[in-house]
């Protein structure tokens, strides 16, 4: 009985990179390649020479040719630079966000908090009403406000603790910053008397 080689059945291990979390050989397609393959040389100069070095770029580009080659080159740098770009504009753009509380009268001694903004800060909605539903034992919901945007609307006036459980960072509030809350209070407007 003669055995043909076949494809090895030895399990791989992917080397994955820090960087853009792909495994290492496919760090090309990724958005940022320069800084994975310095980070790749820092760490591990075998893998890094198996993928980056001259003999492993020669086999692999073969018969492209020289202008191919820049053009290659050129797409990856531009690709680099816009997700560098909109990386920066992410982070602004949360930077000058606010989470905003609104405490709302509802009835003459009654009134609700309103909080907007969370799901900007990677918070899921449905889950922080119903950490504020189970920590205040009140009614706690996500709904929409007249500008069409979801808020959590908790029934109480119950800011100053979701402040402090911003700071404490609790459970799914994670990420979420303390120091970008801004703090509202809505008046309800007086009906007017009829006149007589």
């Amino acid at each position: 009985m003669s055995s043909s080689a076949g494809p090895s059945s030895k399990p791989i291990t992917p080397f994955y990179c820090a960087v853009c979390s792909l495994p290492t050989e496919y760090c090309e397609f990724g958005p940022s390649v320069s800084k994975c393959k310095s980070w790749l040389e820092e760490k591990n100069s075998d893998e890094y020479e198996r993928i980056w070095g001259e003999g492993a770029l020669t086999s692999r580009i073969g018969t492209l040719s020289m202008e191919k080659q820049e053009k290659l080159e050129a797409d990856a740098a531009k690709l680099e630079k816009k997700a560098a770009k909109k990386a920066e504009a992410e982070a602004k753009k949360k930077e000058a966000t606010k989470i905003i509380i609104k405490r709302s009268e509802r009835t003459k001694r009654k009134h609700a908090t309103h909080i907007q903004n969370l799901e900007l800060f990677g918070v899921d909605l449905k889950k922080a009403a119903k950490l504020f539903a189970g920590k205040f034992a009140t009614g706690s919901s996500v709904s929409k406000n007249p500008q069409g945007e979801d808020e959590i609307v908790i029934q109480g006036d119950v800011g100053d603790d979701i402040v402090e459980m911003l700071k404490a960072q609790v459970g799914v509030l994670k990420g979420a910053p303390a120091d970008q809350v801004v703090r509202i209070e809505v008046k309800k407007k007086k009906e007017e008397e009829p006149a007589l």
